[in-house]
């Protein structure tokens, strides 16, 4: 058998039609999708490199492991699918016909070795913490302090996003706190100041320092970055000619750092409790820093901030872990062009009317570069300071680094891992 006849189409499929269901049923404001995907494809990985083992496997392995490869992709996809997505198993049976006309005899060894692998998966994540309930305790309104402002979020009083993700378990890293980042700028600080009068200026809802191009890229970015990077992947893969090993470890290592990602800022995030600039420019006449200058009926761009802390960047760190991930497993390094496509976002918050972008595509020369700009355009979106994005494009690329570095390795002549 080589595996070079086999290609990704089977991987893009089922990766765009989970996607598909997980922003249908809550808009990836949970990590149901992004965990779905990434158990999706590691059963997938896995249960590849025991029929051929090109790479180390993660959950499962078995020696001569036996099974049609696009057959056995097509079942594991079809198995953790319908697993976490029941009710929407009419529209997975339908998948798995496409690629399996005859879903019986010729391939039942596919089918037991990819049961095999998604059990695994599956059991590895059981109780893992992924939609633990949110604890958090509100503090008194003080300099850098994040405050409530559901006026501008549209959430509940009193409600808070994402404090469960802190506590729920990654996948690669060894704990939710493994990267630690540094403290934000004192609010009396130089730094500070200079951020505050950055985001200020051209995050807010008209000014004449944005120039149109930073505009562009600050609402075009809004994307969720599992949807995004994913939609990437589903490019990449065919335009580099990916086989069906080497698409499946690259899915299977980017969603499991953008997962890890949003486990790890959301505990640095939950650590800080650092405030958001909407706060921070309307409240400045109480921050204790003489050189800020308050502003109480300043807005941002998309006139919304999403309700959770602010330091470090979601956004920029799991965007960075994404394209970290991507300059190794495709062997390209960090000098390789591509262009990512946008269609829409969301005008404002969750939920809100799309608007289209225009146009809707943007181009890049590094992996590096995009997931800085992903990181830099929060601020002038209005909902970051700088610091925040610096510190979450750094936070994203040593998050990315350690998956490459420590999962799924390539086998040598002495083994793999």
């Amino acid at each position: 058998m080589s595996i070079a006849e086999y290609g990704p189409e089977v991987l893009n499929n089922w990766n765009q039609k989970v996607m598909e269901v997980a922003v249908e049923e809550d808009g990836l404001l949970t990590l149901k999708g992004l965990r779905t995907i990434s158990m999706m494809h590691i059963a997938i990985h896995d249960a590849l490199n025991s029929i051929s083992p090109v790479y180390g496997t993660y959950a499962f392995s078995e020696s001569k492991g036996q099974g049609d490869p696009l057959a056995t992709a097509a079942y594991a996809a079809y198995l953790v699918a319908t697993a976490q997505y029941p009710d929407k198993k009419d529209q997975f049976d339908a998948e798995l016909h496409l690629w399996l006309p005859d879903p019986e005899n010729p391939y039942s060894n596919a089918k037991v070795l990819a049961e095999k692998s998604v059990n695994a998966i599956l059991q590895k994540r059981h109780q893992d913490a992924w939609d633990g309930a949110a604890e958090y305790t509100w503090h008194p309104m003080a300099p850098g302090v994040y405050a409530e402002f559901n006026e501008h979020s549209g959430t509940p009083e009193g409600f808070i996003f994402g404090s469960g993700w802190a506590k729920a378990e990654p996948f690669m890293l060894p704990a939710p706190d493994h990267f630690r980042s540094p403290p934000p700028p004192d609010i009396q600080s130089e730094a500070y100041t200079k951020a505050f009068n950055e985001v200020k200026e051209v995050g807010g809802t008209q000014n004449e320092i944005r120039t149109t191009d930073q505009e562009h890229l600050a609402m075009w970015w809004k994307d969720f970055v599992e949807n995004s990077h994913n939609r990437l992947v589903r490019q990449l893969v065919l335009k580099e000619e990916l086989n069906l090993w080497e698409a499946a470890r690259l899915y299977a290592l980017m969603n499991m750092a953008v997962y890890d990602a949003y486990i790890n800022v959301f505990d640095n995030k939950f650590h800080y409790n650092h405030w958001r600039p909407y706060t921070a420019i309307r409240w400045a006449d109480n921050d204790e820093n003489p050189d800020t200058e308050a502003d109480p009926d300043w807005n941002n761009l998309h006139k919304h901030t999403y309700a959770f802390p602010s330091y470090p960047s979601a956004h920029g760190t799991a965007s960075s872990a994404a394209m970290e991930t991507l300059a190794h497993t495709l062997g390209k390094g960090y000098d390789y062009s591509f262009v990512m496509v946008t269609e829409e976002v969301d005008s404002a918050g969750p939920f809100s009317e799309k608007v289209k972008m225009d146009p809707p595509t943007r181009s890049f020369d590094s992996f590096s570069d995009a997931g800085l700009e992903a990181s830099l355009s929060r601020i002038y979106l209005g909902i970051h300071f700088r610091y925040d994005s610096e510190e979450g494009h750094r936070l994203g690329q040593k998050i990315g680094d350690y998956a490459v570095q420590n999962f799924l390795l390539p086998l040598t002549e002495k083994g793999g891992q």
